[in-house]
């Protein structure tokens, strides 16, 4: 017989988690459905999602052993004897990060135990609007019935863009699969789409691994762009995303490799077990190869729309991104089903938006709430070599909402005071501040490039979420020395044209 529930979940990732456990404590009977479709190269993972499984969390460990690497290096020149040279094994990282993985899988199980949440590891669909079904790994029929619907679920990557690439499917790996790699992936090709390739490179180049990123176009599409002057090479980039160049130029400077304006044609095995990558450059019109060790494709991930049978009960999705239409209350074209995450059209593909939005959805059904998820000034970080974090418009957002006459944009490079005596180069260390030009000056958008750009801009995300202006932030006083200090001490304007470097302290 079918299992009745108040709430069914389809999904255990981090908005689905929420939901369910916020809808438990509402005393409703609620169950999750969560399974793992193994990568091309048969890598799954336990409960939790893409972040805790392959995205955020081993991501930010592994960004931390890089960190860690350029601190030895750092080290020497306040006197400590680092005897040299200095290795990193890979076996051990890994371990480690993948046991604490392994823990938070656990512990979510263990939650949803105590919340007398039912879990299902079933990839189940829909076989009528009231009804979801599915297989256990054992063959075993579920049958789930309930009044409302949550579906968070996420595919992993898909190589569909690569599936034309000769050997891309044969011989690749994703993020995904890196993550869990028990040796070193030695020498590196990631190929770049998205920021998670970036970040890798960064990780990776950081523990000392030849790595180089192949790119098509632009770096961290979808954030800041604006007109960019180099301070090396004082070439104006006008058409470049101005923030990404930066965290680009610094990678470079890191001893990241960069493959720009080319695309693979085909990947093949040598005798030696490398794989030879054949790419062509658009630039120069010509054909090169060489080999790696390991060939990585960041191509963006797709969500499973398909497989959760959709059609049939008239749940409406984007035809050509695959993900679910919601309105603000995050319900879909079928009222008692709903949709939260990463699956959800128009929305931020962020962990904290996703438990945001599924503890909101929980209360508004079973808890008389009427809060909606308020999406608009969302922080993030992208945790390259050099962090880039950023809350609210882009330049180029704010001039398209307000024009260009009615923004005005306050800058400045500076050099973290522990940069200072390992002799480090600070040239892309930079803040921005995007305003309105009337006369409060009510801040838009802040964006930052440096050491915790993380912690920088969390503080700050509340300030602009509250409404806060120019002339506020100055008045506020800030904590020296830190690099978030230099947030309060803004002063040159782009529109002035003057020399933006900050001297002194």
């Amino acid at each position: 017989g079918k299992n009745e529930y108040d709430l069914l979940v389809i999904g255990g990732g981090s908005g689905g988690l929420a939901c369910a456990k916020e809808a438990a404590q509402f005393g409703r009977k609620v169950a999750v459905l969560d399974y793992v479709e193994p990568s091309p190269r048969g890598t799954a993972w336990g409960l939790g999602g893409t972040c805790v499984n392959v995205g955020c969390i081993p991501k930010k460990l592994m960004h931390q052993a890089a960190l860690l690497g350029s601190a030895l290096k750092d080290a020497q020149h306040y006197g400590w004897n680092i005897s040299q040279p200095v290795h990193h094994t890979w076996s051990v990282m890994a371990q480690g990060v993948q046991n604490y993985v392994k823990s938070l899988n656990w512990g979510h199980r263990v939650q949803l135990q105590d919340k007398k949440v039912k879990y299902f590891n079933v990839k189940g669909s829909f076989s009528d609007p009231h009804t979801v079904c599915g297989l256990t790994k054992a063959g075993k029929e579920v049958s789930c019935c309930a009044d409302f619907y949550s579906v968070v679920h996420f595919e992993h990557f898909r190589l569909s863009g690569s599936q034309i690439i000769a050997g891309a499917l044969e011989y690749g790996i994703t993020s995904d699969d890196l993550f869990w790699l028990k040796e070193s992936p030695g020498k590196t090709l990631p190929r770049f789409i998205l920021y998670v390739s970036l970040e890798c490179a960064g990780f990776l180049t950081g523990i000392g691994l030849d790595t180089t990123v192949m790119m098509r176009s632009i770096p961290l599409r979808g954030f800041d762009q604006a007109s960019h002057i180099s301070k090396t090479s004082q070439i104006c980039f006008t058409t470049q995303q101005q923030m990404a160049s930066l965290v680009t130029e610094h990678m470079e400077s890191y001893g990241t490799k960069f493959l720009k304006r080319c695309f693979p044609t085909k990947v093949e095995k040598l005798k030696s077990n490398r794989l030879q990558v054949t790419w062509k450059n658009a630039d120069l019109n010509t054909e090169e190869t060489d080999s790696f060790d390991t060939v990585m494709w960041a191509v963006g991930r797709v969500p499973d729309t398909k497989a959760l049978n959709l059609e049939t009960v008239g749940v409406k999705t984007n035809s050509e991104t695959g993900k679910i239409i919601v309105d603000a209350s995050e319900a879909t074209s079928v009222p008692h089903i709903y949709a939260v995450g990463d699956i959800t059209e128009g929305r931020p593909e962020l962990t904290p938006t996703a438990i945001a939005a599924g503890k909101l959805l929980a209360q508004r059904l079973f808890g008389q709430s009427s809060e909606l998820m308020d999406y608009d000034n969302v922080p993030t970080t992208v945790f390259t070599p050099l962090e880039y974090g950023c809350v609210g418009l882009s330049e180029e957002a704010a001039v398209q909402c307000h024009g260009s006459d009615n923004i005005e944009v306050y800058h400045a490079y500076y050099k973290p005071l522990e940069f200072t005596v390992a002799e480090r180069d600070a040239t892309q260390c930079y803040v921005k501040m995007v305003c309105l030009r009337e006369r409060e000056q009510r801040i838009l958008g802040l964006h930052f490039i440096g050491p915790n750009a993380g912690e920088v801009i969390q503080g700050f995300a509340l300030g602009i979420k509250c409404g806060a202006t120019y002339s506020q932030l100055m008045k506020t006083v800030g904590i020296h020395p830190t690099c978030a200090e230099e947030v309060t001490k803004l002063r040159i304007t782009k529109r002035s044209g003057l020399d933006a470097t900050v001297t002194g302290c």
